[in-house]
C-alpha cells in the first residue's frame, strides 16, 4: 500500500473534487454514502480511467479502510489521488460526465459557474419533481401564479428563488412545519425573499433534511444540483413518513416466519416497500421476488404484476405490458397501466430500464400511499404499536439534519450498532472518536458483540465529555428508551452549546462552559435593552407557555420582524399553540436553527426551551459580534 503522505503531495483542484463528488453521487443512487467494489469500475470509467479487473481488486484492497468492500467519498478521492500520481488524468472530467446517459449539464449562476464550472443535473429528476409540485400544489391559490412549472425548462429553479414555493412544499410533505403567517407573500423584495429562503431552509433542517452545504443564496441563484438535492430530501420525507404500522396495521401481513411486529418496526421504509411488493407478487401468483428497487425492477415485470394486483378491478389494469419484449416499450405500456389508477408519477420508461433508484423509490412509495391493498391486521396478532413521541421525533430529525449515515428512521433500533452515536460524538466534538477503534462492518457470528463494543465506546466518550452516564452501559443503547434518550439529549445539548462556545471564544467569558444561567441572563439583558417587558425567570417559568418572551427576543434580535397583530393574549390553549407556532417560525426566519416543536413551548419543556434560547443567543452573537457580559 502506498504511503499516505506521498498521496497527499498530489492535490485536487476544487473543480476536480466537485467532479469526483458528482460521479460518486451518480453511482451511489441509494444515498448509502458508499460505492461497492462492483460499482468502482463504472465510477472510474466515468472519470475516463480504464483499468483491468485485477487492478481494481488491488485498489479496493488498498483503499477500503473499513474492509467492507465499499468506498466512501474520502476513500474514493484518495484512490483517485494515487492514480493521478502515475497517470495524466487531465484537469476536468466534464466531457466524460456530460456523456452519461440521462444527464445534461447546465451552466450555473454562481460566481464559480461564471468561471466555467458546470453542474451535472439529472433531467429525469427535474421533470419528476416539477410534475409532482404541479400536481400537489395546484389547489393552493397562492401557488397558482407560479404553476404549472414547465418540466423541460429552468422553471423549477427560477420559481424557487423567492422561497414561497419551497415553504409551501415543506408544509405539503410535513404539515404545519411552517406558520404561513411568517411567509412574505405579497411582492417580496430581495430582502424579504431572502427571509423566506432562510425560513424554508431552517424548517427543512427541522424535519430532518441535511442542508449543511446549502444556503439561501444557492436557492436564489438556482444552483441546480443543490436545489434538486434539497427537493429530493423534502419529497422523500413526505412520501415515506406514513409507511409504518401506525398508519397501516395491515403491514403485519408482511412478517416473515418467526418474526414479531417489533421486527417490522425496525425496518426502513425502503425495506418495507420491498416486502410489500413481494407480498403482492406472491398473491398475484407471479414466479418472482425482488431484492431492491433498482436492478430487479428494470424489466417492468414486477411492476406489471404489482399494478394488476393492487388496482381496483373497475380501473381495468391488465398484464398486457408483459407481452412486449423490448424493455423501453414494455416500461411505457406498464406506465400507461399505472396511469389508469392515477399513479404515473416520478418515473419515465428510461428511469425504469436504467433503474434510477431515487425515482423508482418515489414511484413505489406513491403506489403504496395510494393503493396499499392490505387486509386488516389479523386479530390473533398482538399488535402493540409505539407511536413516536415529540421528543423522539425532535432528536431523530436533529440527527438526520447534521448528516448521519444511514438515515435514522427508528430512534432506538437504528442506534443499536453504535455507529450513528459515534458519528454524533465526532460532529459535536471533532476528533474525539478514534475510528480505528470502531467496528463498521459486522461479522455474522459475532455481530452482536461487535455492536455492543461500539456502544460501550460511545458511553465511554460520554464520560469523557462529562455527560451524566450513571447507570448507563452499552447494552442499554437502543434497548432502554429512557437511558438512550438521556445520551441523545446530552449530545443534542452539547451540539447546541458547542455553537455558542465557538461564537463566544473571543469574548470575556473565556473558555468556560456556557450554561443555563448565562443564556437566561443574555435573554433578560436583550429584552431589557430593547424595551421589552417580558422576563425569563427560569426555563420552568409557566409564563413561557405564552411564547411572548420568545417573540419579543426575535423582535429584539431583528427589530420590526414581528407583526404583533398576530400575537394573541393567550386566553386559552389554542391561543398559546397559535403563538408558539408563530414564535418557532419567526425564530427560524431570522436565522435561528430551532428544532423544538410548538407544543414544547406550550407545555414548558425546559430541555427544548433551552435549545430555543441557546439558538437565539447564538444568532444574536453571530449577527452583532458583541462580547457576552458575565453575570
Amino acid at each position: 500500500m502506498a504511503d499516505i503522505n506521498s498521496r497527499r503531495s498530489v492535490t485536487l483542484t476544487a473543480d476536480q473534487r466537485e467532479d469526483i463528488q458528482e460521479v460518486f453521487n451518480t453511482i451511489d443512487q441509494d444515498n448509502s454514502g458508499h460505492i461497492t467494489a462492483s460499482e468502482l469500475d463504472n465510477a472510474l470509467e466515468q472519470l475516463n480511467i480504464k483499468l483491468a479487473g485485477y487492478e481494481i481488486r488491488d485498489l479496493i484492497g488498498n483503499f477500503d479502510h473499513g474492509e467492507d468492500q465499499k468506498l466512501d467519498i474520502d476513500e474514493f478521492q484518495m484512490l483517485y489521488l494515487e492514480l493521478k500520481k502515475n497517470k495524466d488524468l487531465g484537469i476536468l472530467f466534464k466531457k466524460q460526465v456530460q456523456r452519461r446517459e440521462g444527464i445534461c449539464t447546465h451552466g450555473g449562476r454562481t460566481t464559480a459557474s461564471s468561471a466555467g464550472t458546470t453542474h451535472s443535473v439529472r433531467t429525469a429528476e427535474q421533470v419528476a419533481f416539477s410534475e409532482w409540485i404541479n400536481s400537489n400544489l395546484s389547489r393552493d391559490k397562492e401557488c397558482q401564479p407560479y404553476l404549472p412549472l414547465n418540466p423541460e425548462s429552468d422553471d423549477l429553479y427560477k420559481k424557487m428563488a423567492d422561497g414561497i414555493l419551497l415553504c409551501k412544499l415543506i408544509n405539503i410533505t410535513s404539515p404545519d412545519t411552517i406558520d404561513e403567517r411568517g411567509i412574505n407573500k405579497v411582492n417580496p423584495n430581495v430582502y424579504r425573499k431572502h427571509e423566506n429562503l432562510v425560513l424554508a431552509l431552517n424548517s427543512a433542517r427541522s424535519i430532518g433534511c441535511n442542508i449543511v452545504n446549502i444556503g439561501a443564496e444557492d436557492i436564489k441563484d438556482g444552483t441546480q444540483h443543490l436545489v434538486l438535492g434539497l427537493l429530493w430530501q423534502v419529497i422523500r420525507i413526505g412520501l415515506l413518513s406514513d409507511i409504518d404500522l401506525k398508519h397501516h396495521p395491515g403491514l403485519v401481513l408482511l412478517l416473515g416466519e418467526n418474526e414479531e411486529p417489533e421486527d417490522l418496526q425496525k425496518l426502513t421504509p425502503e425495506q418495507i416497500l420491498v416486502r410489500w411488493v413481494n407480498y403482492h407478487l406472491r398473491n398475484a401468483g407471479a414466479n418472482l421476488q425482488i431484492n431492491n428497487l433498482a436492478e430487479d425492477i428494470k424489466d417492468s415485470e414486477a411492476y406489471s404484476y404489482l399494478l394488476h394486483q393492487i388496482a381496483p378491478r373497475e380501473n381495468g389494469v391488465t398484464l398486457d405490458p408483459l407481452k412486449e419484449n423490448e424493455l423501453l416499450k414494455r416500461a411505457e405500456y406498464m406506465l400507461q397501466e399505472a396511469d389508469k389508477i392515477g399513479c404515473r408519477s416520478f418515473i419515465t420508461p428510461n428511469d425504469v430500464v436504467n433503474h434510477n433508484y431515487k425515482l423508482n423509490l418515489a414511484f413505489v412509495a406513491n403506489l403504496f400511499n395510494t393503493y396499499p391493498a392490505l387486509d386488516k391486521a389479523p386479530t390473533d396478532v398482538d399488535l402493540e404499536i409505539f407511536d413516536e413521541t415529540r421528543e423522539e421525533k425532535t432528536y431523530r430529525n436533529w440527527m438526520n439534519s447534521v448528516g448521519v449515515n444511514p438515515f435514522v428512521y427508528n430512534l432506538y433500533s437504528d442506534l443499536t450498532d453504535g455507529l450513528v452515536l459515534l458519528q454524533l460524538f465526532d460532529i459535536v466534538n471533532s476528533g474525539i472518536v478514534n475510528w480505528s477503534n470502531v467496528i463498521r462492518t459486522f461479522n455474522k457470528m459475532k455481530g452482536n458483540f461487535e455492536k455492543l463494543s461500539n456502544c460501550n465506546y460511545a458511553v465511554d466518550l460520554g464520560k469523557e465529555m462529562k455527560f451524566s452516564t450513571v447507570g448507563i452501559c452499552g447494552s442499554d443503547i437502543g434497548q432502554n428508551k429512557i437511558l438512550t434518550l438521556a445520551i441523545v439529549w446530552q449530545l443534542m445539548r452539547a451540539y447546541t452549546l458547542s455553537i455558542l462556545r465557538k461564537l463566544t471564544s473571543s469574548s470575556n467569558m473565556g473558555d468556560r462552559d456556557i450554561g443555563e444561567k448565562d443564556i437566561i441572563h443574555w435573554a433578560n439583558t436583550k429584552l431589557k435593552e430593547s424595551g421589552k417587558t417580558s422576563v425569563v425567570s427560569s426555563l420552568n417559568d409557566s409564563n413561557l407557555s405564552s411564547s411572548r418572551a420568545i417573540v419579543d427576543l426575535v423582535d429584539a434580535i431583528k427589530p420590526n420582524s414581528i407583526n404583533y397583530s398576530f400575537v394573541k393574549d393567550c386566553e386559552n390553549e389554542e391561543d398559546r399553540l397559535d403563538n408558539a407556532k408563530y414564535a418557532i417560525s419567526m425564530s427560524r426566519k431570522i436565522g435561528a436553527r430551532v428544532y423544538a416543536l410548538p407544543e414544547d413551548i406550550v407545555e414548558v419543556k425546559p430541555k427544548m426551551l433551552l435549545t430555543i434560547f441557546a439558538c437565539l443567543m447564538a444568532l444574536d452573537i453571530e449577527l452583532n459580534s458583541k462580547p457576552i457580559e458575565e453575570e
